[in-house]
């Protein structure tokens, strides 16, 4: 596995390259990568099959001037921004591995993390959920997947140094929960870990065993799928199930 350490300021080009990396992998023109990236801008990404009214306080996010995008991931909700890291893990699916199935990569991909980053802060993390990572019930870290026939993309963010408080004024309380938060509002059920980037990078590359940088990718391929997808109001704003059975 190779290392990817690349950020856009611009969120749709952040989104972008995630696909890029997966379909790379997925069609065999890449090995498996770990990137990290940041974004230096506030947005609001919505999960795959989430719908933007019930998600955000889309009023407050035009306040605020935080853009609302969409991921090509399942899972929930979040506002990203400065203090927040973003990993990606895009890995071969083998039938033959832990890989071969969304309930084995899960516990697979969450336990070598939650091992990685218990060690890394002395002190002991749990799973909650399905993939979100926490102390004492309290959640710093949460996880999406994506699949295609030969590759997957699990990646997920980690809060270190995040105004929390902006979490409430973006995002409305989840449309769905995991029963470990309890209707807890989101200032008391997130939380920031004592790390640098840095170290959750070194921790993270020793865990997945990475080798060197990985090869360097084609910016304009990114730019196109930015532009023809993840900046798209037809992409951002795409009809989810949910919208259309309350029609």
């Amino acid at each position: 596995m190779k290392t990817l350490d690349l950020s856009f300021s611009d969120p749709v080009l952040n989104l972008a390259c995630d696909e890029v990396l997966l379909d790379e992998v997925d069609g065999g023109q890449r090995e498996p990568t770990l990137r990290f990236w940041e974004s230096p801008n506030l947005f609001v990404v919505v999960g795959y099959g989430n719908e933007i009214i019930k998600e955000c306080q889309v009023q407050e996010c035009q306040k605020l001037d935080i853009p609302i995008f969409r991921r090509t991931s399942g899972g929930g909700t979040i506002l990203q921004g400065p203090g927040c890291l973003n990993y990606s893990l895009i890995l071969r699916i083998d039938e033959n591995c832990e890989t071969k199935n969304i309930g084995s990569t899960n516990c697979h991909i969450m336990k070598t993390n939650r091992d990685a980053l218990g060690q890394a802060l002395g002190e002991s993390v749990e799973i909650e959920g399905h993939t979100d990572l926490t102390i004492d019930g309290v959640k710093f870290s949460g996880n999406a997947q994506r699949r295609r026939r030969n590759a997957l993309l699990f990646h997920g963010t980690f809060l270190l140094d995040f105004d929390l408080a902006l979490i409430a004024q973006a995002l409305r309380m989840p449309s769905a929960e995991p029963n470990y938060r309890g209707g807890r509002p989101h200032e008391s059920f997130c939380r920031n870990i004592p790390l640098t980037a840095d170290t959750i990078k070194q921790a993270l590359g020793q865990a997945w065993q990475t080798l060197g940088d990985s090869s360097p990718i084609d910016i304009s391929k990114i730019q196109r799928l930015a532009k023809t997808k993840y900046g798209c109001p037809d992409w951002i704003h795409r009809r989810t199930k949910s919208s259309q059975s309350s029609e």
